[in-house]
């Protein structure tokens, strides 16, 4: 059998119609603003087609990147590592890029996604811009890590965050509480998980006749990128807005274990006691809940089993000898249940409450 003819930057340079140095430039991402966005993505495309290999690119260093809104909060954190254990089982690299909810850095990473040395693309959020992800989608494979619900086009690693939500609602409901609060960050369309864990806790609280209160704050990508603390400040400032506010409110069901935190604190700081003034719940189950200190009641989304997932659902479409391989308009969800982790910062409404 004769020898397969390696692929030159010359070959892509004739395909595309540009200068071998101007292929060069772009794989190598290097002054990429001097090309227009049509031009880097059919040199991406036709390197991929030809099977052009970069030094970097041998099969012992494909590269999965992750993208990911931050790494300060446990629940990303853990998620990766789930990924990175998958990864390295499986032989292969992975990359950070984290966009604080930025819209420019996640097209930013769209556009990485593409060189030749990354083998597949996984988001632990679902993408702000859905479509342009569905772009992607052509060139590499992409998974998203996101909420049942929401109809992204792309293979996904679901939580049902809106059955998570009718979890906290029916034990708060079952402790005799009849008026709770849900204290969140940004929440809107592109925070999906946010707004079901949301519709969750309402349709349950209302069905049963009691009231659900809403305290929201807005956080913009530079706060997010600039206070690592903001989750925490987040929580303890919408807890007291609440307290102020909402005297009769009995529980505070916050958006993540993180904000959870802030709630605690902001009502200990307020001289009351949890759970006999106001029980506290979140979500996520990360690792700190479980701490003596805090014994947060939450909701276990299996985080490192989820991170896992999605790199073996990665791994099927980028496994040539899958039947997977190339299926770009085949859809896949793995969903993992929801299980509420009850500890001691719930209980029942202190009958003097508000006296």
């Amino acid at each position: 059998m004769p020898k397969q003819k390696k692929v030159t930057l010359k070959d892509i340079a004739e395909r595309v119609g540009v200068s071998s140095a101007s292929v060069s430039m772009i794989l190598s991402g290097k002054k990429l603003n001097r090309f227009s966005d049509g031009t880097i993505d059919s040199v991406y495309r036709t390197a991929r087609e030809l099977g052009y290999k970069t030094k970097q690119a041998k099969k012992d260093r494909q590269v999965i990147l992750i993208v990911c809104p931050s790494v300060i909060n446990p629940y990303f954190a853990t998620l990766i590592q789930g990924m990175e254990q998958e990864a390295s089982a499986r032989g292969l690299k992975t990359m950070i890029m984290t966009t604080y909810w930025d819209l420019q850095k996640e097209r930013h990473a769209c556009e990485f996604a593409k060189n030749p040395i990354i083998c597949g693309v996984i988001f632990a959020m679902i993408p702000q811009d859905p479509e342009m992800v569905r772009g992607v989608n052509t060139f590499v494979p992409v998974i998203a890590v996101g909420d049942r619900q929401s109809d992204v086009g792309l293979d996904t690693v679901d939580v049902n965050n809106f059955k998570a939500g009718t979890l906290v609602a029916e034990h708060l409901l079952n402790k005799g509480h009849t008026a709770i609060a849900y204290l969140s960050t940004s929440l809107n369309k592109e925070h999906s998980a946010r707004v079901r864990r949301y519709e969750g806790l309402k349709a349950t609280i209302e069905a049963a006749g009691a009231k659900l209160f809403l305290y929201t704050t807005e956080i913009s990508s530079f706060v997010e990128l600039n206070t690592v603390d903001i989750e925490h400040r987040s929580g303890y400032a919408l807890a007291n807005r609440c307290l102020s506010q909402s005297p009769e409110v009995t529980a505070m069901v916050a958006i993540n274990d993180m904000v959870a935190y802030g709630v605690i604190d902001a009502v200990k700081d307020a001289g009351k006691e949890i759970p006999d003034d106001i029980s506290v719940c979140g979500f996520d189950n990360i690792h700190p809940s479980s701490f003596s200190g805090v014994q947060l009641t939450t909701v276990e989304h299996y985080i490192v089993e989820g991170g896992r997932s999605a790199v073996r659902l990665l791994c099927e479409k980028i496994d040539p000898n899958s039947n997977r391989i190339g299926e770009r308009m085949a859809v896949t969800r793995v969903e993992y249940e929801n299980k509420l982790v009850i500890r001691s910062s719930t209980g029942t409404p202190n009958p003097r409450h508000g006296e």
